[in-house]
């Protein structure tokens, strides 16, 4: 995350539906994408690293779904929910790429490396501690569905209830049962793969 992007005020998803309509149908595709880039890069790369936990591997995911964006024939017009579709490419691209990691041994290798990395910090035992946790929470967030998956992943990321709302495509009332469910289902989910006291 860049110094400049970092200052900024966060804005309300509906401003990317404000850039779209600047200008002149003259002005092309491209300057309106290069607005919605730099406006959503950093919060799409947070959304990610939350997700897989690697800033490179974030990035690269969040360079896919900007490039998926770009190929949409909607982005000239304004009345996309771009903030929306962004968060919901995101965290489908982040847990396709937890999928596709496939095997246990490959996680735990993962965690295994995390822990040399950290090993030059205060309290390595509380570092690998944590990238074990870590680990496991992504492993049950690749087993959940799709959209349990995406609801904890976005409102873990700092997203109100109105910014899941819009992002989600559903009704403010309905996140609570949403979240309610998802986190009983990651429950379940973390008591199958590793027994009650897990996490």
């Amino acid at each position: 995350m860049d110094g400049a992007t970092m200052g900024r005020p966060r804005e309300g998803l509906n401003s990317e539906a404000k850039i779209m309509s600047l200008g002149s149908e003259g002005e092309g595709k491209d300057s309106k994408f290069e607005s919605l880039f730099l406006r959503n890069y950093s919060r799409v790369v947070g959304v990610l690293y939350r997700l897989v936990g690697d800033r490179a591997q974030a990035e690269e995911l969040a360079t896919d779904v900007f490039w998926k964006l770009y190929r949409q024939p909607w982005l000239p017009r304004s009345d996309g929910n771009v903030g929306g579709w962004l968060h919901r490419t995101a965290t489908n691209l982040g847990i396709d790429y937890l999928r596709a990691l496939g095997s246990r041994r490959e996680h735990e290798d993962e965690a295994g490396r995390q822990a040399i990395r950290s090993a030059a910090q205060r309290d390595p035992l509380d570092e690998i501690l944590r990238a074990e946790q870590a680990r496991r929470v992504r492993a049950v967030l690749a087993r959940l569905r799709t959209a349990h998956a995406r609801i904890l992943v976005l409102r873990a990321s700092g997203l109100s209830y109105n910014e899941l709302a819009e992002a989600l495509g559903c009704k403010r009332g309905t996140i609570g049962t949403m979240l309610v469910r998802a986190e009983a289902a990651f429950q379940k989910q973390v008591q199958r793969m590793y027994g009650k006291e897990a996490l």
